[in-house]
């Protein structure tokens, strides 16, 4: 998909669709990194807010970043908690932190879900002169593709939207296992102790959602146009019918490098 990739009404299906994360992540978080509510905590692509929700209460101030106003425009809406702040920027303009911090550094650098569209061992080697001792960086990610998974159902998902798009869908948005491998090896490159752990639940899913969840991974020149959009759901609802209630094993990621 091409930028701009999170605009205009996509930025809305990511804010209602996208899965938010258990406590259990939170507390992963805050175990790994020994957060306080002296800490403060860069969440980067954070999109609409996921992840950035549920660290704020573990922690003194939450920084949310993303490069598409839209997405920022929608946590905003969503997130009215006084000690998150939400600000317009990309991986190489972390370093643009410093001044502002003073001299408090980073309890963690997070990044929930978007690692892959950022050039990670350029981001890992910035971060590392912003965190304070034992802070560190966190690569999460919530479950793999909504039509990436190892169901009945989630095949015949990949069949409708790779029809729709005319073409295979395979991007695996850094779940797979070859991704989390180089990520890692990249964090030990750039001299953090690295750990990794899974938080695991289960979900059920309509197919609203799942089609809302297509949608939010869409670039915006992608999106059916408003009155195609019932049609597109209803050919999801009708490739899913025969595998009954749907259920998805969310596996949570959680790739982290201490300092």
């Amino acid at each position: 998909m091409t930028e701009p990739a999170f605009g205009g009404e996509v930025s809305e299906y990511y804010q209602r669709f996208r899965r938010g994360y258990p406590p259990t992540v939170a507390d992963a978080l805050a175990t790994a990194f020994g957060l306080t509510r002296d800490d403060v905590v860069l969440d980067l692509g954070c999109g609409t807010g996921q992840l950035t929700r549920v660290l704020a209460p573990r922690v003194g101030a939450v920084l949310g970043m993303d490069p598409e106003p839209a997405m920022l425009d929608q946590a905003r809406k969503a997130t009215s908690l006084p000690n998150v702040s939400w600000l317009l920027g990309a991986d190489p303009d972390i370093g643009a932190l410093t001044p502002a911090l003073g001299p408090r550094r980073l309890a963690a650098v997070t990044v929930a879900q978007a690692l892959h569209w950022m050039d990670h061992a350029k981001l890992f080697t910035a971060a590392r002169p912003l965190l304070r001792p034992g802070g560190g960086v966190a690569v999460v990610t919530n479950g793999e593709p909504l039509w990436l998974q190892d169901t009945a159902w989630s095949a015949a998902l990949r069949e409708v939207v790779s029809s729709y798009l005319g073409t295979p869908v395979h991007r695996t948005c850094g779940t797979d296992d070859a991704s989390q491998t180089r990520y890692a090896d990249a964090l030990a490159a750039a001299g953090y102790a690295v750990d990794a752990q899974v938080v695991t639940y289960d979900a059920s899913l309509t197919v609203e959602e799942i089609a809302g969840g297509v949608f939010s991974a869409m670039n915006p020149s992608q999106l059916p146009a408003p009155e195609e959009r019932p049609a597109f759901t209803e050919r999801v609802r009708a490739a899913l019918s025969p595998y009954g209630p749907l259920r998805e094993q969310v596996r949570v990621r959680i790739l982290t490098g201490t300092r």
